[in-house]
């Protein structure tokens, strides 16, 4: 979700009763606890035969961006009223539902473009608003968000003023990781998270592109010990606590670094972590790049979808 991500941007109003499932259908499906990244740019997978094929009920979709100002698009260039919005209407008749992401590694992010946190949270309300969304990932990357010490700031106001319009509104935070938990980037915005008041539900790590290779079970592990260590010392939780406020979003396969691969054997052990741990998020990036080879699939031999099978099974 990374440097692959940067590649692939370069290169290229409704509720649930509106796009025609129950609400109570929609109620049973929790976007946020394994909800895989999916993207529509290169390598388009159909989310629907995913969802036959695997049995998963929801997805990640990357990325809401900035259109040049602070106002949403998908990737920057896709209105909400498109085929965004035709995709989210067949996964939610198909009985799933969607958590749209905010930002990623690359684009013009929101967080940057909006000068205030007032305008931000209008920005975010705007989706919410044209999906009817239970859930919002806000992935800060990068040197114009995560490494921005205002931008963070702004963020978590917004934040904070989102959850005030939408107290039902799930709102999930992913950020990047060293192998023994959050950097200090990371740290202050877990930090400033407290200090301002901002209700984030969901802290999330990227454990990859950590190096050249090495068990990458083992260093996933690592990472969220040192999340949920990081959540414990800021908010005074439990290990369970902060456990069941911890996730992590994987990367299948081949990662962006050289020699760096998380096998489906890998990712089985980790799905077993987060079981044990009951992890309030467990995914990928991406259902995409869930085959086998390489080009737009994961850089290894698989089973197609052998990773998103893996997310279906993950029940908290």
């Amino acid at each position: 979700m990374r440097r692959l991500v940067t590649l692939a941007v370069a290169a290229g109003a409704a509720m649930a009763t509106a796009v025609g499932l129950a609400p109570q259908a929609m109620a049973a499906v929790d976007p946020v606890l394994a909800s895989p990244y999916l993207y529509q740019w290169g390598g388009q997978t159909s989310p629907t035969a995913a969802m036959s094929a695997t049995g998963v009920k929801a997805f990640t979709l990357a990325f809401v961006l900035s259109d040049g100002t602070c106002n949403p698009k998908w990737d920057g260039s896709r209105s909400l009223t498109g085929s965004d919005k035709t995709m989210i209407q067949n996964i939610r008749n198909a009985g799933g539902d969607v958590i749209p992401s905010f930002g990623g590694w690359s684009g013009t992010k929101l967080g940057s473009k909006c000068t205030s946190a007032s305008a931000l949270a209008g920005a975010y309300q705007k989706v919410i608003d044209a999906y009817g969304l239970k859930a919002i990932d806000l992935d800060i990357e990068n040197t114009d968000e995560f490494q921005n010490n205002t931008v963070q700031d702004r963020i978590l106001n917004a934040v904070k003023l989102t959850k005030q319009k939408n107290p039902n509104l799930k709102v999930v935070i992913t950020i990047g990781t060293t192998t023994t938990g959050p950097d200090s980037w990371g740290k202050r915005l877990i930090n400033q998270a407290k200090a301002i008041g901002a209700p984030v539900d969901v802290w999330s790590v990227m454990p990859f592109d950590f190096s050249s290779g090495g068990d990458m079970a083992a260093m996933t592990k690592s990472a969220v010990d040192g999340l949920k260590n990081q959540l414990k010392t800021t908010f005074g939780w439990s290990d369970d606590t902060a456990y069941r406020h911890s996730g992590l979003s994987s990367m299948n396969g081949k990662t962006d670094n050289a020699g760096e691969t998380v096998t489906v054997s890998n990712f089985n052990s980790i799905r077993s972590y987060a079981t044990s741990h009951h992890l309030a998020r467990f995914t990928f990036w991406a259902t995409n790049r869930d085959c086998s080879g390489g080009g737009e699939c994961s850089g290894i031999t698989q089973d197609k979808y052998a990773f998103t099978k893996i997310v279906a099974g993950y029940t908290g």
